[in-house]
Parts: C-alpha cells; sequence; structure tokens
C-alpha cells in the first residue's frame, strides 16, 4: 500500500476530471456479486458478474490483456473501468490504481469496486452507503483495511490480497460473499471453472435479493498482442435470462469449442496435420451436435487428402442441415476446397 503517495499529480488530475463528469449522470444502481482473478499459472487475468440488472456486462467487467481486470458495481460510475486500466497500464498495481479513484471520488461511499493486476495483486472496495448486505473478501489478504474518506466523510474500506476478491452488495444474506471465496479456492479447472464456481455458489448461497436476470465472464491473456479486439479468452454476456448462470455456462462450453477451432486453423496454417485435427477433434466432442465444428473438420481432412475419413464427417453433416450441401460446391473459388470436380461430386454425394 505504501505506493499511494507515488501516483503521480496528472494521473490523479485527469482521474478527477473525468470523475467529476461522469457524477453529473443518475447513478445506475447495479448492485450485484462479482469476482475477479488472476491465475498464477496461465497468467490470464478475469471478471465474472451476475446481476438482477439488464446487460450487467456492458458496464461491470473490464480487462485488457496484459494490463488488468477491474469490475464497477453498487451505484456505478462505469469510468473505473478504463481509469483502472489506465492507471495500471502506465505501472500502478492494483491497489494503487483503486485507492486513487476512490480518494478522486467524493461518492465513492456508494461504489463497490475490485481490481487485478498482472502479478496477482488484487483490492476489493465496498463503499459505507452500498446497500446492504454488502462486503467482499480479498483472498490470502495482506494487511488492515485501509480506511477512505468520500468527500470529508467515511467512505469504506479497501481490503488487499492475491490473486482474488470476491465482492456483493444487496444480497438475501451475508454468506453470499464468503461462499464465493471458498468455491474459488476449492474448485479444480482453469480460471473460468473456479470464476463461475464462485458464481454459482453465490447464487445458491441465496444471491441477489430481487432474483437474477444478467451474467457475464471476461478472460484475457497474460500478454496483450497489440490488437485488444482479439485479445479474449473469454468475452461472454447474458444480458436477459431466468437463469443467466446456466446459459452463461453452456456459452462458455461454447466458446471453449471455438477456441479450438481457432487453433485449429492456425495449425493448419502451419501444416501441423496432427495438431489441427486434435484440435477440431475437441471442438467436436465438446458440442457433439454442432454440424459446423463437424463440417469444418471434415474440410480439413479433405484439403489434407484425407478423404475416405472426411467422408462420413461430411454424410452427419448433411444429414443435419442440407445448406451445407448446397455450401459444399462454393468452397473451391474462395480456396477453402480443392478446385477438383471429381472430389467435390463424391463429398456432395454424401447428401443424396
Amino acid at each position: 500500500m505504501r505506493g499511494y503517495a507515488h501516483i503521480s499529480f496528472a494521473l490523479l488530475l485527469s482521474v478527477f476530471s473525468v470523475l467529476a463528469v461522469s457524477q453529473d449522470k443518475p447513478l445506475r444502481p447495479v448492485h450485484t456479486f462479482s469476482i475477479v482473478a488472476f491465475d498464477p499459472a496461465t497468467g490470464e487475468m478475469g471478471v465474472a458478474v451476475q446481476s438482477h440488472w439488464f446487460a450487467v456486462g456492458g458496464e461491470v467487467p473490464w480487462a485488457e490483456a496484459g494490463v488488468g481486470a477491474v469490475a464497477t458495481q453498487s451505484f456505478i460510475d462505469p469510468s473505473y473501468g478504463p481509469l483502472g486500466l489506465n492507471l495500471m497500464r502506465a505501472g500502478k498495481s492494483a491497489p494503487d490504481a483503486l485507492h486513487g479513484l476512490l480518494i478522486a471520488d467524493d461518492a465513492c461511499n456508494v461504489r463497490q469496486v475490485a481490481m487485478v493486476d498482472t502479478q496477482g495483486r488484487v483490492a476489493t472496495f465496498t463503499g459505507a452507503k452500498d446497500i446492504e448486505p454488502a462486503g467482499g473478501i480479498a483472498g490470502s489478504s495482506t494487511g488492515n483495511p485501509v480506511a477512505i474518506q468520500c468527500g470529508g466523510q467515511p467512505g469504506g474500506s479497501i481490503q488487499t490480497g492475491k490473486n482474488y476478491a470476491v465482492q456483493a452488495n444487496l444480497m438475501s444474506n451475508d454468506r453470499i460473499w464468503p461462499a464465493m471465496s471458498k468455491a474459488y479456492e476449492s474448485t479444480k479447472g482453469d480460471l473460468a471453472d473456479r470464476m463461475l464456481a464462485a458464481l454459482d455458489a453465490a447464487q445458491a448461497a441465496g444471491g441477489d435479493v430481487r432474483g437474477r436476470q444478467s451474467a457475464a465472464i471476461v478472460i484475457v491473456p497474460a500478454k496483450g498482442t497489440g490488437k485488444p479486439w482479439q485479445d479474449y479468452v473469454f468475452n461472454l454476456r447474458v444480458d436477459d435470462s431466468a437463469e443467466p448462470l446456466k446459459e452463461l455456462r453452456r456459452l462458455v462450453t461454447l466458446q471453449r469449442a471455438y477456441n479450438h477451432m481457432n487453433a485449429g486453423d492456425k495449425a493448419v496454417e502451419l501444416h501441423d496435420n496432427s495438431g489441427a485435427l486434435r484440435e477440431y477433434s475437441a471442438a467436436e466432442q465438446l458440442v457433439p451436435d454442432s454440424a459446423e465444428m463437424i463440417y469444418w473438420h471434415a474440410v480439413a481432412l479433405a484439403n489434407m487428402g484425407r478423404v475416405d475419413e472426411s467422408l462420413p464427417l461430411f454424410k452427419k453433416v448433411f444429414a443435419m442441415d442440407r445448406n451445407w450441401l448446397d455450401l459444399t460446391p462454393r468452397l473451391p473459388k474462395a480456396g477453402l476446397l480443392p478446385d477438383n470436380p471429381q472430389l467435390i461430386q463424391k463429398i456432395v454425394a454424401q447428401g443424396k
């Protein structure tokens, strides 16, 4: 926490001016529960959230590869997201960045915010005027909570720790965030698995007192490519659903399959046929009823000259949806299948 005093005046002035502008707008009551987390094994960082609020994924979660992740909620000021990332991109730790934003915000006592950086340093803040039950836990908590003043009044306190933080407000009871912490720490699997387990635990413990409506998960890799629009492992939203967490899990599985498909395409580019087929097969195993996955696996096999292996897959797809049969003769012109009429005829015959 010693770095708080070293946030530059220019950065704080910039932060204050943006927060001052944003506070002219009505406060948005995005009361919810969320987790920010860092995976030491992979360097991935992310945010997962559920709320009884429409399209929570549009405002609460923020993340940037090689920089950090932010969850901003309660009476939300969305500018905490981009400003927090700006501060961390400039070299500030997550606790320092959060502290800098809070002391520039005269309404910080109605905020609830958490941040994590590329070294796994986390901070979570619950405002003194957040609707109760409200609270949070920083993983492997480091030091005592630090009190924050908001416009000369008690604002709340920052907890710091390592690797993850959970926070919730307007809950049905005060067991929500402890349940999230326990689930995250006890669940095996990758970052998405563990974050989703935390959300499920929150809901199982009672969740938002108003119910549920939307959910989201954003996970970014350890390093950016310079193309932020593609630097996502997951970037998924359920804007309105009676069962948002159930739908979010379905989308996560689907995204995993498409991640395998993308890896397969990359392997094809590198002439790694065995790697490509391994990735395509993994995608099919995740969503075995997806014609999309099966079809492009078959196309890859045909392009590798393994036509006999491809034909049963083409046959299966054509039986699922004959639109794929209509598509096939168009692929040679686009360079996606060999310009070989006999081959195309053989493939198309699988649909007859």
